[in-house]
């Protein structure tokens, strides 16, 4: 009966045992949450750059008529238990945050047209230097006025040091183009396979 006992000790610590033998399913983890001030501004988090990285869109100046919204490559991080979330359910769970940052595209003799740079390895676009940092956040709750209870911020389009802390955008600044191209739940998934892949 002990050898039973101590046998059933490993089943026991990850589920309950169903009448046929099988494991129930263990709930999902909830997402690390996101600290704010007294005041509801969020805190910038804390390496970020250790989150799963899913990708890094660029359109650069030189191809959009020399004014992009948007000329800096986005490196784009998830918190993990929100990626291993949606990964397991193919939904975004409240709480979850993805970080941008932005890295300005390397200057080096540049080509005029095209805004590419010549390198060892070839002509191309190649990471600069980091140059800013922000922020989505799911919480319908802190957020139920926002579309989706997503919000978005911004610690500095700048060099690093980045600002300690952020206030959300209005929903019209960030939230209407995301609910308007965004692919499944304001997040531009479309744009990143590792993303596809994870959600199914």
């Amino acid at each position: 009966m002990t050898i039973i006992k101590n046998l059933m000790l490993p089943v026991l610590a990850t589920g309950v045992i169903l009448a046929a033998g099988t494991l129930a399913p263990t709930a999902h983890a909830a997402p690390a949450k996101a600290k704010f001030t007294s005041d509801g501004a969020v805190k910038m988090p804390v390496n970020w750059r250790e989150w799963v990285y899913v990708g890094t869109p660029l359109t650069p100046n030189a191809l959009n008529g020399g004014a992009a919204a948007f000329p800096e490559f986005h490196n784009v991080y998830v918190e993990p238990k929100a990626y291993k979330h949606f990964a397991k359910t193919g939904e975004w769970a409240n709480g979850t945050q993805i970080v941008k940052e932005l890295v300005s595209v390397r200057e080096n003799d540049n080509d005029p047209n095209t805004g590419a740079s010549m390198e060892v390895s070839g002509q191309g676009y190649f990471m600069g230097e980091f140059i800013g940092l922000e922020l989505t956040i799911k919480d319908t709750k802190r957020y139920s006025d926002q579309p989706g209870g997503w919000a978005y911020f911004s610690f500095g389009h700048q060099p690093q040091p980045y600002n300690a802390t952020a206030e959300a955008f209005p929903a019209e600044a960030c939230n209407a183009c995301h609910a308007a191209n965004a692919e499944g739940d304001f997040v531009f998934t479309q744009f990143y396979p590792v993303l596809r892949a994870a959600g199914k």
